[in-house]
């Protein structure tokens, strides 16, 4: 693990639930303040993160409990027997919340992949969430946007990482200079001490998958699927938070998305790019409890 040069001290107990014979890990974060009047919030984390990405956005929402597991075949839990792709991984959302006790009252939280995720399972259960938030949402088909060159160059990259003998596979998939290229390319900011943390935490982070199976489903998953699949279906109040520089969804795709969603609230954040839930928490977190704040319990 690398040294953090920015530290969150919000303090969580660790659940682990058996999903489908494999062991699940939750982050359970008790609210801090407001006397546990807030809605709970149960969060969804991207392709090859895992609860880690979301805890200093969690770190700015204190009056609220809130859960994040590791998805399925990634972090600390284990990997399932079938296809990691977006209905199992909606199947696994929709178990959490029942087997956690997280109502209708619950709001749902994506970033980026996790946003697919988060409405496919919200578009089938309308009424089982009381809002939806998602941040850096996947507005366009990776393989159909401006950086389709780079999502086709990545898409070479998992397959050859996952068609090599085991030990090259996955020396390639966690090859240092290649995860510092990426994270450089998706960090936006110009603070020094922020762009080594978000390297820290993808050198930390990005490999801790249980396979390279595991790893090419999600990815495959991750560039066919988008939010607007399930856009017309989402009845509840969202909330899309943005990003002016997102290389993986344009301020014009995203303003498309949110008018396919009856009940949408689109917010850019500016100068930042796909890693909102690293670079500004704080504003983020703003927008997340100003929307909040106007919608109907």
């Amino acid at each position: 693990m690398v040294p953090s040069p920015i530290t969150v001290s919000r303090q969580a107990s660790v659940v682990t639930l058996p999903y489908l014979g494999a062991a699940q890990r939750y982050w359970m974060f008790p609210a801090l303040e407001g006397g546990g009047t807030a809605p709970a919030i149960f969060m969804v984390h991207g392709f090859r993160g895992d609860h880690h990405g979301l805890l200093r956005i969690i770190e700015e929402l204190p009056t609220h409990r809130i859960v994040v597991p590791d998805l399925p075949g990634f972090g600390q839990s284990e990997a399932l027997e079938g296809v990691h792709d977006v209905d199992a991984y909606a199947r696994f959302v929709g178990f959490s919340l029942a087997e956690l006790g997280l109502g209708s009252d619950t709001v749902l939280l994506g970033h980026s992949f996790g946003s697919i995720v988060a409405s496919r399972w919200a578009a089938d259960n309308p009424a089982a969430v009381a809002a939806l938030i998602l941040i850096n949402p996947i507005c366009e088909p990776a393989l159909e946007g401006s950086n389709r060159l780079a999502s086709m160059a990545a898409a070479l990259y998992y397959r050859v990482g996952a068609a090599l003998p085991e030990r090259l596979g996955l020396a390639l998939l966690g090859n240092r200079l290649i995860v510092l290229g990426m994270s450089s390319l998706m960090a936006k900011t110009r603070d020094r001490t922020l762009r080594k943390y978000i390297h820290g935490q993808h050198l930390s982070y990005f490999s801790k998958y249980a396979s390279r199976r595991v790893l090419l489903e999600a990815f495959q998953a991750s560039i066919t699927g988008t939010v607007r699949d399930n856009a017309a279906r989402l009845t509840m109040p969202v909330l899309l938070v943005a990003a002016e520089k997102d290389d993986l969804g344009s301020v014009k795709g995203q303003r498309a998305l949110a008018s396919l969603i009856p009940h949408s609230r689109l917010e850019i954040i500016d100068g930042v790019g796909h890693l909102v839930h690293y670079e500004t928490p704080h504003e983020a977190a703003r927008l997340i409890e100003s929307f909040l704040e106007g919608t109907p319990a």
